[in-house]
């Protein structure tokens, strides 16, 4: 790239990094809720106004009523026996970032496919903003086209670039 440079982690440059401490207990605190299968109380981790903001097909969801209503309720109706497990957590003052997966089964109708039984691994990564002692932004990834195919629907339709890893397809050229 040449010329001026777009400035860069705007949002982590001025974090208090004495707040790391705090940070980490509000997300310990708050996974174990998720463990817990918490939804009526999560409030007590997020504040009232947070925004979870996610990948296409999970869209974002303003203040926590609708992370409730439009999220947890439908994602545990979908995914039964679930469980959170962080493969990796980072602290940064204000900042906290993990990914990881859960395990569920799939006990309810998801994205068009129904129930299947079948025990599930879905992928994430979360980034969070804590202030108060709250969580007021978090930012998601989830792996819906994994989830998928583990439930028999390739979202790729056979395009997917997993071709080039096994040999079955050449990437194309850069045009130069």
């Amino acid at each position: 790239m040449k010329g001026s440079r777009p400035e860069q982690a705007v949002l982590t440059k001025d974090t208090d990094m004495s707040k790391t401490d705090e940070t980490r207990a509000v997300i310990e605190n708050m996974v174990d809720g998720l463990n817990d299968h918490r939804i009526n109380d999560i409030g007590a981790f997020f504040a009232q106004s947070f925004r979870w903001m996610g990948n296409e097909g999970c869209g974002t969801k303003n203040g926590l009523q609708e992370f409730q209503d439009n999220w947890q309720r439908p994602f545990q109706a979908a995914f039964s026996d679930k469980v959170c497990v962080d493969e990796a957590r980072l602290y940064m003052g204000e900042w906290a970032a993990a990914f990881g997966r859960q395990e569920a089964t799939h006990s309810g109708s998801f994205m068009g496919v129904a129930a299947t039984g079948k025990r599930i691994e879905i992928r994430y990564m979360d980034f969070w903003k804590v202030e108060d002692e709250r969580i007021t932004d978090n930012w998601v990834m989830v792996d819906f086209p994994h989830v998928l195919a583990q439930l028999g629907k390739d979202v790729f339709q056979g395009e997917g670039w997993e071709a080039f890893d096994r040999g079955e397809k050449t990437p194309p050229k850069p045009e130069s």
